[in-house]
Order: C-alpha cells, then sequence, then structure tokens
C-alpha cells in the first residue's frame, strides 16, 4: 500500500501523520457507545476540515489516527478541531462523564505527532489496527 500522490495548484504532495493523543488522566473510558461516539466524531470533524483518516482505533485511555492532509493544513489547528470539537460533543452526549473528568476536559492538552512515509505506512496501520487486541 502507497500513500496517495496528491495535486495542488503548482505543487505535488503525499503528506501523513501518525496522532495520538490520551484521555485526560489516563481514564478508560473509551469503551461501548462512548468509544463509537467518539469515532463518528471524529471522522466528521475530519470530513468537515478536509482531513482524510486513513485509520483509526481507539484504546481505553487513547486514540490513534493515521490522517492524509494538505500543505495548507497546521498541526496545531488540526489536532485542536479534532481534540475539541470531539470533547465538546462527548460532554454533550454523555453527560456522566463529568463525574470521571471533574475538570471539564476530555483530552489531556499534549499529544503525539510523527510524520509517515511509503515505507513505514503499512507498519503504522497495523500497529492501529492491533490497539484494540492489546487488552
Amino acid at each position: 500500500m502507497m500513500a496517495d500522490i496528491n495535486y495542488g495548484r503548482g505543487y505535488v504532495y503525499s503528506i501523513q501523520y501518525h496522532l495520538v493523543w490520551c484521555v485526560k488522566y489516563r481514564q478508560d473510558i473509551l469503551e461501548g457507545k462512548i468509544d463509537i461516539d467518539v469515532k463518528k466524531l471524529l471522522c466528521q470533524i475530519a470530513l468537515d476540515n478536509d482531513i482524510e483518516i486513513v485509520e483509526l482505533e481507539s484504546n481505553k485511555d487513547h486514540i490513534h489516527m493515521l490522517i492524509d492532509c494538505k500543505p495548507q493544513h497546521h498541526i496545531p489547528s488540526m489536532v485542536k478541531a479534532l481534540k475539541g470539537v470531539s470533547a465538546r460533543f462527548l460532554f454533550k452526549q454523555h453527560p456522566e462523564l463529568k463525574s470521571s473528568l471533574w475538570g471539564g476536559h476530555l483530552w489531556n492538552p499534549s499529544y503525539f505527532v510523527a510524520t509517515v512515509s511509503e515505507n513505514t505506512q503499512e507498519q503504522i496501520i497495523d500497529y492501529i489496527k492491533s490497539q484494540k487486541k492489546k487488552r
């Protein structure tokens, strides 16, 4: 599998990032309906922001994503959109989360990001897919 080559106005690009972020206090909340809802939300936020999610999985207290984006995308802005919007909607859909996340924050403020090349893309996809199996 190889990342798609995309064409812009006067440039050609292929940009993929592996993103990882954790639930605040590493609470194991990404299960059942909450897990399903957060994935739907992240897919919608990505669509709204013209970001393609190549792979997405969670493991109780953190999210792994492989995304494909454009040169105009700014990493901190993408992460802010994904984390901020998903947190607001999840708290609305699941008010019970406020009891385990007493500070009013769903996500830890930090995140991990790494560039992905066509040489490592398949390994990253396999790693992300394996997250559920690690329980």
